[in-house]
C-alpha cells in the first residue's frame, strides 16, 4: 500500500481577531460615587466592589516606588484588598473595596482616576474569508447570526483527529474512532483535523470563527499520526467505520491523499481497497468530499481525488472574501481570486473553493491560519451538509450534482490552473 502524504500544509500563522466596535458608557449608577475622577461603566459589565486606581504622573515623578507603595498602604488602611500593583505601563493598583473607600480615594489629589473593574471576554467571532466567499453567510440553512443555531447534520472528519474539547466545535465524542492507534482515544496532536472541522462546522456562537454549516456534529475519525502521515490501511479502517454508521453519518471530509489512479467504476475492476471501500460507503448513502492535493499536477494521479464517486475540490486563492481580485495577499504570496498556485487540477476536479490563508479552529482550543486544498475541501463538505439538512434523502450523486449546478464562475481567468477548465466555485446562498 502506498504511504499517504495527508496534511501537506503550505502555510501556518495565527490570525488577528477583528476588534469589535466600542460601545458608549452608560450613565453612572445612582449609588456610584459622584466625583468627576470616578470613571463610568455599564452596570452589566462592572464587577461589584472592585476598582482600578490610577495615580497622577506628577505624583510619582520624584520616587515612583515609594509613592506607589504609600498609595497601596493607604488603600489597605481603608479596608481595601489589593490584587495587582502597577509600576510600568501605569502607576497604581487594583483592589476590592467598598464604594465609600473608592469615593474617598477618588478625591485624593494624587489620584488620577478610580474606575470599576469590568469583565472582558474573547472578541466576537469572525466570518472567515472562505465562508464569506462561498456565501455560506447568506444561506438560510446556515442562518449565521451569532445565536448558535446548529445544522442538524453529521459529518465525519477522516484526518489527524479533532480537538475533542474545543469550545467552538460540536464534537460527537461517542462517535470518535482511532484507526491510527486503536488503543488510544482520539487526540489531534497535529492540528490539521481540528482546522478542517472548524471550516465545516464551527459554532455560530459569537466566539472565534464560524463554519459553513455551523454546529454540524463532527465525528472525529483519526487515521493520520501526529506528523500528518498514515497508511491506506488506516484510511480504509476509517471508511469502514463510517460505513458501519452510514445510517447516522451524512458527509465525510477526507483532506488527505496519496499516489494512485482511478481503477474503474464501482462494481467493475476495483482492485484498489480504498476505492472499493468508498464505493460501498457511497452506496450506503454517504457523500465523500476530498482534497485535490497540493502538487500543482493533474489530480488523476492522486487518490482518493481521482475517484469518480467523490467530490474532488481544488483551491482558490482569496484574501478578502470577494470577487474581483482586489484582495491583498496575507499569509502567503498568491494572486487574489485566482487558482491557487499549488493546487492540483484536471478532469477529476468537480469544484473549487477557498483554500489559501483560511482561519479556523486548531488543536488545544486554539485557532490558526492554514493553506492547501485540505482547507478548500471542508468548505464543500460544509456545503454538502447544508444540502443534506434540507434534503435528508438525497443520494451522494444528487448532493454532488446540486453543488456543482449552483457553482459560479466569478473568479479570475486565466490563472495558475493547469488545464483549460474553469471549475465552478462553490456558492451556497441558495442552500
Amino acid at each position: 500500500m502506498p504511504k499517504l502524504f495527508g496534511a501537506a500544509l503550505l502555510a501556518l500563522a495565527l490570525a488577528a481577531a477583528t476588534p469589535t466596535s466600542a460601545t458608549a458608557a452608560a450613565p453612572v449608577p445612582a449609588d456610584a460615587p459622584t466625583t468627576a475622577a470616578f470613571a463610568t461603566a455599564t452596570q452589566s459589565d462592572q464587577i461589584p466592589g472592585r476598582y482600578i486606581v490610577t495615580l497622577k504622573d506628577a505624583a510619582v515623578q520624584s520616587d515612583t516606588t515609594a509613592t506607589v507603595n504609600a498609595a497601596v498602604a493607604q488603600a489597605t488602611s481603608m479596608g481595601a484588598t489589593v490584587r495587582h500593583v502597577y509600576r510600568h505601563a501605569l502607576h497604581g493598583y487594583s483592589a476590592a473595596m467598598s464604594k465609600s473607600a473608592a469615593a474617598a480615594l477618588a478625591d485624593d489629589p494624587r489620584v488620577q482616576s478610580v474606575q470599576p473593574e469590568r469583565r472582558v471576554r474573547a472578541l466576537a467571532q469572525t466570518v472567515p474569508t472562505g465562508v464569506d466567499r462561498v456565501e455560506a453567510d447568506l444561506s438560510p440553512t446556515a442562518a449565521i447570526d451569532g445565536k448558535d443555531t446548529r445544522v442538524d447534520v453529521d459529518v465525519a472528519v477522516i484526518d489527524t483527529g479533532v480537538d475533542m474539547n474545543h469550545p467552538d466545535l460540536n464534537v460527537y465524542k461517542a462517535g470518535a474512532k482511532n484507526c491510527w492507534f486503536p488503543w488510544l482515544p482520539v487526540l489531534d496532536m497535529h492540528g490539521h483535523g481540528s482546522h478542517v472541522a472548524g471550516t465545516i462546522g464551527a459554532l455560530d456562537n459569537n466566539t472565534g470563527v464560524v463554519g459553513v454549516a455551523p454546529g454540524a456534529r463532527i465525528w472525529p475519525v483519526q487515521v493520520l499520526n501526529p506528523l500528518g502521515l498514515g497508511t491506506t490501511a488506516d484510511v480504509v479502517c476509517g471508511i469502514d467505520y463510517v460505513t458501519q454508521h452510514a445510517d447516522q453519518i451524512d458527509v465525510v471530509n477526507m483532506s488527505l491523499g496519496g499516489s494512485g489512479s482511478d481503477d474503474g467504476k464501482c462494481g467493475t475492476v476495483n482492485n484498489d481497497a480504498m476505492h472499493r471501500a468508498i464505493c460501498a460507503s457511497v452506496a450506503a448513502g454517504v457523500t465523500y468530499v476530498v482534497a485535490a492535493a497540493n502538487s500543482h499536477a493533474d489530480a488523476k494521479n492522486t487518490t482518493p481525488a481521482a475517484y469518480d464517486e467523490v467530490i474532488t475540490v481544488s483551491a482558490l486563492a482569496d484574501f478578502d472574501g470577494k470577487s474581483g481580485g482586489l484582495g491583498k495577499a496575507s499569509c502567503r504570496a498568491d494572486r487574489d481570486d485566482t487558482f491557487a498556485d499549488f493546487s492540483n487540477y484536471g478532469a477529476d476536479v468537480d469544484l473549487i473553493a477557498p483554500g489559501v490563508c483560511i482561519r479556523s479552529t486548531y488543536r488545544n482550543g486554539g485557532y490558526a491560519v492554514l493553506s492547501g486544498t485540505s482547507m478548500a475541501s471542508p468548505h464543500v463538505a460544509g456545503g454538502a451538509a447544508l444540502y443534506k439538512a434540507t434534503h435528508p434523502g438525497a443520494s451522494p450523486a444528487a448532493v454532488k450534482a446540486a453543488l456543482v449546478a449552483a457553482g459560479g464562475t466569478d473568479w479570475l481567468w486565466p490563472s495558475e490552473d493547469g488545464d483549460n477548465t474553469k471549475e465552478p466555485l462553490l456558492r451556497l446562498r441558495g442552500f
